[in-house]
This record gives structure tokens, C-alpha cells and sequence, in this order.
């Protein structure tokens, strides 16, 4: 897990690989031998500048600009509904807007996560999230790598993710981190 770099670290991609432009949230294809940029690199996805435009490019394709995928998680076999949450909470500290350095929970875009059991002994995730602007067009993107990311914790079956609006979100929830991080503190 890397933290912010602001290197524009130069890249090329190895093969055709799935896009999704930013922040307009439309998925595009890059072909194989596309200069770019890597701009921000955090929680296991890419952000890339590639001739004037932003795209995320997701963890799992991350060999196609010759990087690592991010490791499994791994859970002990006895493990209880807090070692879960626990997890869960770690999970969601790695999706990140495309535009902005800092986590979802530090922006203070996540309103509920609540972990129950079903009768199957996995795990249901209900999380309540917001956006930094309605009209978002990474909206549904960070929706499914939030999805994505909490289902891939052994035990959780299934991650219900909801979008509100109510409250809306204001600078005053972000964390004082995250305030640090955009120079709003």
C-alpha cells in the first residue's frame, strides 16, 4: 500500500487494459503501448494521466502498467464480528476518491457500516456512504470498488452498499488528517 505520490511516475502499458475516465466515470480501453502518468497510486488502484485526460485503472490490471496487484487479505479461521469490522474499517480506508489524495472514511463520506451474521455463518456488510458532489460521475465507480473491496474479506458474502445524500456532505466531516492532507486546515 503506497502512500500519495505526486512523482508522475512515467508509464507504458503492456497490454490493452480497462479504464474508467475521470471523473466523468466512463469506461474506456487503453491500448497496449499508451504513454501515461501515474498521478496517485493508493489502496491498490491508479489513477493515470494519459493525453490530457485522468483514468482509473483498477488493482487487478495493475500488471498491465507493470505494477503489483495488492495481496490477499487474510483472516484467522476463529475470527469474530469485530475482528471483521475491523477489517472492514481497514478495507474502506482503501477506496479513494480518484481526484482528491485522501480515503473515504477520512473524508468523512461513510455514514454506516454495519456487519450481521446470516444463517449461512457468512457475513452481510450494510454500508451507507455519500459523495463530495451528487452529480459525481465517479459515483457508481467508487460504490463498486467499495463493494469490491469489502467482499473480498474472507467471511463477508455480501457488501450492501447505499448511496445518500441526506445529510448532504460538507468540509466540516472530513478528519483532521484528511483537512491536513487537502490544506483546508
Amino acid at each position: 500500500m503506497g502512500g500519495y505520490s505526486n512523482t508522475s511516475e512515467p508509464i507504458v502499458f503492456e497490454r490493452d487494459c480497462d479504464a474508467v475516465m475521470v471523473p466523468q466515470g466512463q469506461p474506456v480501453t487503453l491500448p497496449a503501448g499508451q504513454n501515461g502518468y501515474i498521478t496517485q497510486a493508493l489502496g491498490g488502484s491508479f489513477t493515470v494521466f494519459v493525453d490530457g485526460n485522468l483514468f482509473r485503472i483498477d488493482g487487478k490490471d495493475a500488471d498491465a502498467i507493470g505494477k503489483e496487484p495488492p495481496e490477499a487479505i487474510e483472516l484467522a479461521a476463529d475470527a469474530s464480528d469485530d475482528d471483521v469490522e475491523k477489517l472492514v474499517w481497514r478495507q474502506l480506508h482503501t477506496c479513494f476518491d480518484p481526484e482528491i489524495p485522501v480515503n473515504i472514511v477520512d473524508l468523512g463520506l461513510v455514514y454506516e457500516c454495519a456487519i450481521e451474521k446470516r444463517d449461512d455463518g457468512e457475513r452481510k456488510v450494510k454500508i451507507a456512504m455519500t459523495l463530495t458532489a451528487p452529480g459525481c460521475g465517479m459515483g457508481d465507480i467508487l460504490v463498486d470498488d467499495v463493494r469490491t473491496k469489502v467482499e473480498a474479506v474472507p467471511t463477508v458474502a455480501e457488501a450492501d452498499v447505499e448511496l445518500t445524500f441526506d445529510p448532504p456532505w460538507n468540509h466540516s466531516m472530513m478528519s483532521d488528517v484528511a483537512k491536513l492532507e487537502t490544506g483546508m486546515m
